[in-house]
């Protein structure tokens, strides 16, 4: 994250943030004619990153920018900045928050980003992800399950739609997976905030400003 905040006044670098849409031609200009295209081709279109219709939605659903956060269950930073970030989506009021499960930090992550995907099919998304970010110790899979059932998930039921519905619960993560690649992220927590990427931690203070950021940004286009 070092870099694309200015230390005065929390002032985001135009130069160095980066468009969803187009911007990467700012650092294409280095590599080869080849290599160009290949990346070109592998950025995701702006729809595609902010109104997956499989993909959970909480904050303000109608709201005037998305911040869309891609995240791990056993990312230590994304445990921690949870909160915070849902208290600045909170006390905006306006901001809609994307959850894009991107499991890259092992087998037992794609095992609980796969299990609370199939909660969304009891109507606990929102509950089991939340119970999950708030585990400190490590996970394992009796773990997930103890920790599900403790939030009032019926565990045998998201088993059960887990497997009736693997195919488009694995295909969410791989669309997740190759937009946060064509974005060039390298590790979670990931985000886009209006037409901001943001790869890595902010403090509240620090989204704040971001989100003014991306409205001053939206009203001047």
């Amino acid at each position: 994250m070092t870099g694309l905040i200015e230390e005065a006044g929390l002032t985001l670098s135009r130069r160095k943030m980066l468009g969803v849409l187009g911007g990467g031609a700012a650092m294409l200009g280095a590599l080869p004619p080849s290599a160009q295209a290949q990346l070109r081709r592998a950025e995701p279109n702006e729809a595609a990153v902010l109104r997956d219709p499989d993909v959970p939605v909480a904050g303000n659903v109608n709201g005037d920018i998305s911040i869309v956060e891609w995240f791990d269950y056993q990312c230590p930073y994304c445990r921690k900045l949870e909160p915070e970030l849902r208290q600045v989506v909170e006390d905006d009021g306006k901001v809609r928050l994307v959850w894009k499960d991107w499991p890259i930090l092992g087998p037992v992550s794609v095992i609980a980003a796969k299990m609370v995907l199939a909660c969304k099919y009891q109507d606990k998304y929102n509950k089991a992800h939340d119970a999950l970010l708030g585990v400190n110790s490590k996970l394992t899979e009796p773990r997930i399950d103890e920790v599900l059932a403790g939030a009032g998930i019926d565990v045998d039921r998201a088993k059960r739609d887990l497997a009736a519905n693997e195919k488009a619960i694995v295909a969410i993560l791989t669309r997740n997976n190759e937009q946060a690649e064509g974005l060039g992220f390298k590790g979670t927590p990931s985000f886009i905030v209006g037409k901001f990427r943001v790869p890595g931690v902010l403090t509240m203070d620090q989204f704040a400003q971001v989100i003014a950021d991306a409205r001053k940004a939206k009203a001047g286009n």
